[in-house]
């Protein structure tokens, strides 16, 4: 049914529909400035949407209130952003680029994450009203989470939106869902807390040297690749090959030294003591078939702890996917192995 609008409202309408060129250009400019903002800042979001009022939704609106306006200025949601975090505490990071970015009309911003009712939780979104220096358009920008924004939308779907009245039991259900969503958003912000704060106490402890208190996961092992473990048996293998030294991830070598048994960081440490011999001189008769002294390292390894071939070709494996190859490459070195110095150490 199209509204029936007064005199004024239809006069706001039509002025709608003069500037509604002005309010898309608007939306997709602030929304390439929000987009750009958070890559400069390093801020990875859920989305970041954007859309203009339809005439529809505008005319509906100006039925229900037309008289609350004395122009088209005075609606300030003719343009809408949202910003949607992966974490709570994100939205204040947001929040103090858009401060920035835009100038904020402050009297009619709303924090609505100070709501203290019981059924708030989807509406815990900070609203800001904003406008661009010198100019008296103003639109919305809204910022929440993704559990924040999934609850809200689920709320209006099966709230007020049905155009009935939801019965008791059913708001008792949205109301306790609200409060595990709430739970689950506060717990996510905390856990990503303390694995940076982790992150930090592992690499405090990695630059000490206290190898042995460093138990090996992904983190520990990244953090002791900051130290270049491998950097002077590298170069010495290099200098003697006359091969340039190319940076290569060594993250895939983290389940060979589990699968070698090394429980903490300090236990590559030794095994990079006791075996860099015998990876070099593994690279100097060119056994490894590899440019890799980390490869030659376990190579040693595997050689000198009697593990043999089995061990090799799980190297081979592990590293370079199985294949009938790696058996071969397994079963030569052992044999042009015996004869080095350091196996017979």
């Amino acid at each position: 049914m199209t509204p029936r609008l007064d005199p004024h409202s239809e006069s706001i309408l039509q002025e709608y529909r003069g500037k509604l060129p002005v309010f898309e250009e608007l939306a997709a400019r602030a929304s390439k400035e929000i987009k750009d903002m958070l890559a400069s800042a390093g801020i990875i979001v859920a989305a970041v949407e954007s859309r203009v009022k339809t005439e529809s939704s505008l005319a509906g609106k100006l039925e229900l209130k037309g008289s609350k306006y004395s122009s088209l200025s005075d609606i300030t949601d003719i343009v809408g952003l949202r910003v949607i975090t992966f974490y709570i505490d994100d939205v204040d990071k947001v929040a103090s680029l858009i401060e920035r970015l835009f100038e904020i009309d402050w009297e009619n911003s709303v924090d609505k994450r100070k709501l203290h009712e019981i059924d708030s939780f989807g509406y815990l979104s900070l609203h800001y009203i904003c406008s661009y220096k010198g100019s008296d358009i103003r639109f919305e920008v809204q910022l929440r989470t993704v559990l924040q924004h999934a609850w809200a939308n689920m709320n209006h779907d099966t709230g007020y939106k049905s155009g009935v009245e939801v019965p008791r039991e059913y708001l008792r259900n949205l109301g306790r869902l609200a409060g595990m969503l709430e739970l689950a958003d506060e717990q996510f912000s905390r856990i990503r807390s303390e694995l940076t704060d982790y992150r930090r106490r592992v690499q405090a402890l990695v630059a000490s040297g206290n190898l042995d208190d460093v138990l090996l996961d992904g983190d520990t092992f990244r953090s002791y690749l900051d130290l270049d473990p491998f950097g002077t048996l590298n170069r010495k293998i290099a200098a003697v090959n006359q091969a340039e030294i190319q940076e290569v991830s060594l993250m895939p070598y983290l389940s060979v030294f589990k699968n070698l048994g090394c429980k903490t960081l300090g236990d590559i440490d030794r095994i990079i003591k006791k075996y860099s011999d015998g990876a070099f001189q593994i690279a100097c008769y060119q056994l490894g078939l590899t440019d890799l002294d980390i490869m030659d390292l376990c190579i040693a390894f595997l050689l000198r702890s009697g593990i043999g071939k089995a061990g090799i070709r799980m190297l081979f494996d592990a590293l370079n996917g199985p294949s009938e190859g790696n058996e071969m490459m397994a079963e030569m070195l052992m044999e042009q192995a015996q004869d080095l110095p350091f196996m017979n150490q």
